[in-house]
């Protein structure tokens, strides 16, 4: 099916931050009620699951340069507000300091519920993602998409990985977060539905049977949205810098237009696939940029490097057409020298050889990230 002449896949992009005390770098123990209170006079920011936790959101645009001032702004004012009540603020898959026992839950209907009916594995579900909506010009067609989509999340989730420590310990792998997020139903990559139809009895048959109150509770890698005609990206891990944002943000979105006009890629996914992209999943999550991923069509693993050289030629026509071309162009750099996972394991090891402490090490993890948070930092 030929693509929509002119349309130019709006995007809007939601980004998660975690809160320190400044002095402590743990995790607030405080009330800091009047941090939030400040932070929503800013405009586009949103209380989370979390008290050490807030939401930013760009408004739908077909403009990079726009949703870079627009997050920037608001990164540059929450950290302004953030210090003027004692506290850090960064982006991170997970928060190194908190621990999960002890954190404070928002107080507002919607996450009572949420809390009531997950128990102890919402309380542990400290964990912070960045969301990309990309509007897809036939929305019936967004099944379809968000279904081919799925080898090329595992690439998306490499490039993101932020979260190598958990409850104040190194996990082992580049990108913890999704692993304390799968404790969670209806998480996780979503079944092979057949098409919108097969989609819209799955959801007609959980709401009815009381499964769910509505779909906004699957909280798959990647969903259709019910507020806005979009395909909605969660597989991401919050990026530290804001660049990185940027980047796996038009990734996506170029990958949704070259998928919106060329419907035999990926066409005939199987149940093996399925089971490559999980295999390639749990690879990025352990090692982040320098994983190797399987290649269903050649039969072998391949670095991410080579995996994003084929994706960027793939999509090349895409960016261009979108005018991200240089955005798209940054994530060989994060190939190359690593994500913010990289970075907050490189800040912890000086530590840890200087001399410092487990604590100390963490704390330096934070202030790491603090300064990488600044939009020009």
């Amino acid at each position: 099916m030929a693509q929509r002449s002119g349309h130019d896949f709006k995007f809007g992009i939601e980004e998660e931050f975690f809160l320190a005390s400044a002095r402590s770098r743990g995790a607030p123990r405080a009330s800091i009620q009047g941090f939030h209170d400040a932070a929503k006079r800013l405009g586009s920011v949103e209380r989370e699951l979390l008290e050490n936790e807030v939401e930013i959101c760009s408004k739908p645009t077909a403009s990079v340069e726009e949703a870079r001032a627009a997050l920037g702004d608001l990164r540059d004012k929450l950290q302004a507000t953030a210090r003027a009540h004692g506290l850090k603020l960064f982006a991170a898959g997970t928060h190194p300091t908190a621990v999960w026992s002890i954190q404070k839950e928002t107080d507002k209907p919607r996450y009572r519920g949420m809390m009531d009916d997950l128990q102890i594995t919402g309380r542990r579900s400290v964990v912070a993602g960045m969301h990309v909506h990309v509007e897809v010009p036939r929305p019936e067609e967004r099944v379809d998409i968000m279904r081919r989509i799925y080898p090329f999340l595992p690439l998306l989730l490499a490039l993101s990985t932020s979260s190598p420590f958990y409850d104040r310990r190194r996990t082992g792998l580049h990108g913890y977060r999704l692993r304390a997020y799968a404790e969670l139903p209806r998480t996780g990559l979503p079944e092979l539905f057949d098409d919108d139809a097969d989609y819209a009895r799955y959801v007609r048959v959980m709401t009815t049977a009381g499964a769910v109150p509505d779909p906004t509770y699957f909280w798959w890698h990647i969903r259709p949205s019910i507020r806005y005609p979009t395909l909605e990206l969660r597989v991401a891990d919050s990026c530290t810098r804001l660049d990185d944002t940027l980047t796996v943000a038009q990734l996506y979105r170029c990958l949704v237009r070259l998928l919106d006009r060329r419907p035999d890629i990926h066409a005939g996914l199987t149940g093996a696939s399925r089971g490559f992209v999980m295999e390639n999943l749990w690879r990025a999550e352990r090692d982040g940029t320098g994983a190797s991923l399987i290649d269903e069509a050649a039969g072998r693993a391949v670095s991410v490097t080579d995996a994003l050289d084929t994706l960027l030629d793939l999509i090349a026509e895409d960016a261009a057409a979108l005018g991200c071309t240089a955005q798209v162009a940054h994530a060989t750099v994060i190939a190359r020298n690593g994500s913010s996972a990289a970075g907050q394991l490189a800040a912890y090891t000086t530590a840890r050889d200087g001399g410092a402490s487990e604590g100390v090490a963490l704390k330096a993890v934070i202030d790491w990230l603090a300064r990488e948070t600044a939009p020009l930092g």
